[in-house]
């Protein structure tokens, strides 16, 4: 079987008797086989289910391998958050939330995927599929990669910063960060519970859709007839160099601006105020401050064992004041409501950078969440498309952004853009 259908093209296999439940399971394994002595994506993988179970059977995810980024408890695999053995549950009492849903939708867990420590900037062991010398971007590192290489069609992270938009450019694959809550965090080990958000990555448009109904009984996202009239605003927060300076990712802003006027859409520059350029670094205080909080007992026991960048953000959350840190939830609040408006009145989406290049060298970093900063501060859905390559050929995305609670609308309108003849 071909490992890299659709899942809704897999669902009519399965109703018209052309495929069986776990075909895809099966091409996925031999996929993982091939690949992953190079990539190293998995932490852990589970045993083949013997059978589905048929009640099931109607469910759109059915018979769909998934894997999960290695802080997301399951009742039946171990978690080792990132930490490369210093910190490991053989498993846990109950299974995330987000399992649970995925099982009732007839998913089929494939394993573990690797993640950064505690979901930060310590990187794991996993490589690029396009370059093996180059990272797969972080934190969600293995995800990525794994739907990247075509292990499985579809892979959960998450994002506090820029770790789903950021490897989804890195890699070449769409990565979707929801508005912030959009999926419970129950079960998902915490970072900064402000800003982790759980997304999804995969290899078609059609595939984050149907994800995205599945998971929220959302209707089906259907594409427009056209995009006539929408409107799109460039802008990417922060606004000033290092992206003026990255040719790469100025040309993917302008191949997705002629996609897009192609289309129809009406594509015009878009102008924030100061207080929007500020967001980064809010972004950060918030980060470090929760983070000092939510890890203060794996701190207090482990931190000679930790690696010296979480060692750092928790000691920088640690010194901060608990006035700064309100005075930047307050800016974030103030700017969700002013972004509101600019939605509202000026733009239907905005058309931004992913991250500031391709992905860089070397598997010791996994690169800047620079462009993904102050809208996973802001709650706003994000949508990596995987338009365009760079240097070496290297994937080099861009991102779409919307207002919060627009994440239909966002999907939408990419589905559109995707089904569009490329420009010549």
């Amino acid at each position: 079987m071909n490992y890299d259908i659709t899942i809704d093209n897999y669902q009519t296999a399965l109703r018209e008797g052309s495929a069986q439940p776990l075909d895809w399971w099966q091409a996925c394994r031999e996929r993982i086989e091939q690949r992953e002595p190079e990539v190293q994506a998995w932490e852990t993988l589970t045993a083949e289910p013997a059978t589905l179970d048929a009640r099931l059977a109607d469910k759109p995810l059915y018979g769909v391998p998934v894997g999960l980024k290695d802080i997301i408890d399951t009742v039946d695999l171990p978690t080792s958050w990132g930490t490369r053995g210093y910190l490991h549950s053989p498993s846990a009492l109950m299974d995330a939330a987000l399992v649970t849903l995925l099982k009732q939708q007839g998913a089929l867990i494939m394993g573990k995927t690797v993640s950064t420590e505690f979901a930060y900037f310590t990187p794991g062991q996993t490589r690029n599929p396009h370059d093996p010398t180059r990272t797969p971007g972080g934190s969600s590192s293995g995800s990525a990669a794994a739907v990247a290489a075509g292990m499985v069609p579809l892979a959960f992270g998450t994002q506090t910063a820029g770790s789903m938009i950021r490897p989804a450019s890195f890699c070449g694959v769409f990565g979707f960060k929801p508005t912030f809550d959009t999926l419970s965090a129950a079960g998902v080990k915490s970072f900064s519970p402000s800003l982790d958000t759980l997304g999804w990555f995969a290899r078609h448009m059609e595939d984050i859709c149907t994800t995205y109904s599945a998971l929220t009984r959302a209707p089906r996202i259907k594409p427009l007839e056209s995009l006539a009239g929408v409107r799109v605003g460039v802008r990417s927060l922060p606004g000033d160099t290092p992206l003026d300076a990255d040719a790469d990712v100025e040309r993917a802003l302008a191949h997705a601006q002629e996609r897009l006027e192609q289309a129809g859409a009406i594509v015009v520059p878009l102008a924030l105020d100061a207080r929007y350029e500020a967001l980064v670094e809010h972004q950060k205080v918030v980060m470090a401050y929760e983070a000092a909080q939510t890890l203060a007992s794996e701190y207090a026991r482990l931190s000679e064992h930790m690696g010296p960048k979480l060692v750092e953000i928790i000691e920088e959350g640690r010194a901060l004041s608990h006035s700064r840190y309100l005075e930047a939830r307050r800016a974030a609040d103030a700017m969700q409501k002013a972004l509101t408006g600019v939605f509202a009145s000026e733009v239907d989406v905005i058309l931004a950078a992913s991250a500031a290049g391709v992905a860089p060298k070397g598997i010791d970093a996994t690169g800047d969440p620079l462009y993904c900063r102050a809208w996973t501060l802001l709650g706003v859905p994000c949508l990596n498309l995987p338009l365009s390559h760079g240097e070496n050929d290297m994937p080099v995305g861009v991102q779409l952004v919307a207002d919060r609670w627009q994440d239909a609308r966002l999907l939408q309108i990419a589905l559109t853009l995707m089904g569009q003849e490329t420009p010549a």
